[in-house]
C-alpha cells in the first residue's frame, strides 16, 4: 500500500507549499463560480476544497491529480436537479448532498468490483461533445453575469438565451467594463505569465475598485454575505423514491469522472515514473463524493486544469491539496467578510475563461478533419445535451458509443493471404483480389473476434474470396485465426452454414496459428471435430499441397 503523500521530501517540501499556495488561489474564486453554475451557496463549493480534498488526497495512488467540482459537474448537478426543487431552496440543497452520496457509492462500487472499465464507452468524440453541449450552456449563465442580465438559471438553454437577448436593453455598462477588463486580463495573463494567480487577482482588484467606487449601488450585482464557520456533518433526508431520481443524474457524473480522472491520472503517473492503481483512484473519489455529501457540498470529480498547473509549478505530490484544504478553512472561519463585495461580473469572466476550452472547438475541427462520422457522434452527443437535457446526453452517448463500436467490429479486416516465395518467412502477405494463396488453395485471415456483429460479413467474404479464385479450383481453405480470441454462438452459426457451403463445393477446412483458448471455444461450439489445425500458414500449405507424398496433417482434431 503506497503510503499518504508518497513523493514529499526535505528536499521538495519548499516547492510542494508554493504549489499549494498557487492552488488556493485558483481554487477559491472557480470554486465560488461553480456552486453558483450548480445553483448552491458559496459556501457549497469553498467545503468541497476541505473535508473532501483530504479524504482524497490520503486515499488516492496518483500523486497529482486534483479532485474538485468542475464545470461540467456543476453544470449536470444543476440541470439534474432543477427539475425536483427550486434552485437556492434547502430541498434543492439536501438533493445535491443525496446525490454526491450516490455518486460517492457508485464510484466504491466501480473499484471494489473493478468496473473503472465501462467508462471507456465514452470515447473521445463522446466526451467533447458531452462536456462541450453543458460547457456552452454554463457559457450563456456566465454571459448574463458579464452583462449584469437577470436571467431564470433554472430553464433550459433556448429559455436562458431567450433571457438573454430579451435583457439585453437592461444591461450595465459599469458590469461590462469589469467584465471587458478581467477577461482582458485572465487572458492576457494566461498566455504570457502563465504560472501568476490571475483569477485571483482579478477577485481582488475588481473587488477592490467595487469597495471604493461604489459601483454596488450602481447596479452591479455583488456575492454578498457568506456565513463564517467550518462544514459541519450533515445526511440528506429525503424521501426514497428521490434517491431513485437522483441515481441517472449521478450515473452521469461518475462516469464522466472516471473517463476523464483515470485518463488524467494514468498520463501524469506514466510522465513522471510513479505508480498508478485505478481501483484505488476510484475508491478515493467515492470517499470524496461520500465526504462531499455529508458535510455541504456536492458532487467532486477530477480537475484537468488544475491538475495541469500544478505540474506546472513542480508539484509531485498530494501536499498542495492540504495546503488548499487548510487555507479554506482559514478563510471560512476568520475571512468571509472579504467575500461579500466580490462582483458577479468579475466572477462570471473567470468562470467563462475557464470553460472556453471546455466547449472543443478544436477539437471538433481535429474531429471534422480525422473522422467525419465521430465527428457526427460528437456533434450529436454535444445537440442532446444543450437542447434535451444532460441525461437524455448521456444515454445518447451510450448508445452512439455502441453504435460506432459495432459498426467498426462488423467491418474487421478479412485477408487473403499470398505466399511470398521465401522459405524462411513465417508471415504471408495480402494477396491481390481473385488469387489464390497456393495452388488449390486460399489461406484467409480475420482480424478480429467472430461474433454477432461480422459473423456474416466473415461469411460472405470467404465465399467471395473462393468465388474470386475459382470454385472449381480451390480444393482448401485455411482460416488464419490468430487474431481470433473468441467466438459466440451467433458467429459460430454463420461459421457452421459456411462449412457447409465449403463442403457442398467439396473444399477442405482447416484451421492455422489457433489459440489455445479459440480451440476449446471451437469445441464447445462444434466448429472443430475432423477439421485439422497447424501450427503455421506455410506448415498448412506444405501439408496440403502435397497428399499424395503421404505426409499427413499436423494435428487431427485437437
Amino acid at each position: 500500500m503506497q503510503r499518504p503523500l508518497a513523493g514529499l521530501t526535505r528536499r521538495n517540501f519548499v516547492t510542494e507549499l508554493t504549489a499549494g499556495v498557487t492552488l488556493l488561489a485558483i481554487a477559491i474564486p472557480l470554486n465560488i463560480g461553480y456552486a453558483q453554475i450548480a445553483g448552491l451557496p458559496p459556501t457549497a463549493g469553498l467545503y468541497a476544497l476541505i473535508v473532501p480534498t483530504v479524504v482524497y488526497a490520503l486515499v488516492v495512488s496518483s500523486r497529482q491529480l486534483v479532485a474538485s467540482p468542475d464545470a461540467a459537474a456543476a453544470a449536470l448537478v444543476a440541470s439534474s436537479i432543477g427539475g425536483l426543487a427550486a434552485a437556492g431552496s434547502a430541498d434543492y440543497a439536501t438533493l445535491a448532498l443525496a446525490q454526491a452520496i450516490i455518486c460517492g457509492i457508485m464510484f466504491a462500487l466501480l473499484a471494489v468490483f473493478k468496473l473503472g472499465f465501462l467508462a471507456n464507452f465514452l470515447s473521445k468524440p463522446i466526451l467533447v461533445g458531452f462536456v462541450g453541449g453543458l460547457a456552452l450552456d454554463i457559457m450563456v449563465s456566465q454571459l448574463a453575469k458579464m452583462l449584469g442580465v437577470s436571467i431564470d438559471s433554472g430553464k433550459d438553454f433556448t429559455g436562458k438565451v431567450a433571457d438573454l437577448i430579451g435583457g439585453l436593453p437592461t444591461l450595465n455598462g459599469w458590469a461590462v467594463l469589469i467584465s471587458v477588463c478581467s477577461v482582458a486580463v485572465l487572458l492576457l495573463g494566461r498566455r504570457f505569465l502563465r504560472a501568476v494567480p490571475w483569477a485571483l487577482i482579478v477577485l481582488v482588484a475588481t473587488t477592490v475598485v467595487v469597495v471604493l467606487t461604489g459601483l454596488d449601488q450602481r447596479g452591479v450585482d455583488v456575492l454578498g454575505e457568506v456565513p463564517a464557520g467550518a462544514p459541519v456533518l450533515t445526511w440528506p433526508v429525503i424521501d426514497w423514491s428521490l434517491w431513485l431520481m437522483l441515481v441517472p443524474s449521478a450515473i452521469a457524473l461518475t462516469l464522466v469522472t472516471t473517463a476523464e480522472g483515470l485518463l488524467v491520472s494514468r498520463s501524469y503517473s506514466e510522465k513522471h515514473g510513479y505508480p498508478f492503481h485505478a481501483n484505488r483512484d476510484l475508491l478515493a473519489f467515492g470517499a470524496a463524493n461520500i465526504a462531499a455529501g455529508a458535510q455541504g457540498s456536492f458532487s467532486v470529480g477530477s480537475s484537468t486544469s488544475r491538475t495541469a498547473a500544478m505540474d506546472q509549478a513542480g508539484s509531485r505530490t498530494q501536499f498542495p491539496a492540504l495546503i488548499l484544504a487548510a487555507g479554506t478553512l482559514l478563510l471560512l472561519l476568520f475571512g468571509t467578510a472579504l467575500l461579500a463585495d466580490i462582483p458577479s461580473p468579475a466572477i462570471g469572466a473567470i468562470v467563462g475563461v475557464a470553460i472556453i476550452p471546455l466547449l472543443g472547438i478544436r477539437e471538433f475541427i481535429d474531429l471534422w478533419r480525422k473522422d467525419r462520422f465521430e465527428f457526427l457522434i460528437g456533434a450529436t452527443c454535444f445537440l442532446v445535451t444543450l437542447f434535451i437535457g444532460s441525461i437524455p446526453g448521456i444515454l445518447v452517448a451510450f448508445v452512439l458509443a455502441l453504435i460506432n463500436l459495432a459498426k467498426r467490429a462488423a467491418n474487421p479486416a478479412i485477408d487473403v493471404l499470398e505466399s511470398t516465395g521465401d522459405p524462411g518467412e513465417s508471415l504471408l502477405e495480402d494477396a491481390p483480389a481473385g488469387t489464390m494463396t497456393a495452388p488449390g488453395i486460399v489461406v484467409v485471415r480475420l482480424a478480429a473476434p467472430l461474433f454477432f456483429a461480422n459473423g456474416a460479413v466473415f461469411s460472405s467474404a470467404v465465399k467471395t474470396a473462393v468465388r474470386a479464385a475459382g470454385e472449381n479450383e480451390v480444393r482448401h481453405l485455411v482460416v488464419d485465426m490468430e487474431a481470433v480470441t473468441d467466438v459466440d454462438v451467433t458467429g459460430a452459426e454463420s461459421f457452421a452454414s459456411l462449412k457447409e457451403w465449403l463442403a457442398d463445393r467439396s473444399v477442405s477446412l482447416s484451421f492455422s496459428r489457433v489459440r489455445p483458448n479459440t480451440v476449446h471455444r471451437l469445441k464447445a461450439l462444434d466448429l472443430l471435430a475432423s477439421e485439422h489445425v497447424y501450427a503455421t500458414n506455410r506448415e498448412a500449405i506444405a501439408m496440403l499441397a502435397a497428399p499424395e507424398a503421404g505426409r499427413a496433417p499436423l494435428e487431427k482434431g485437437p
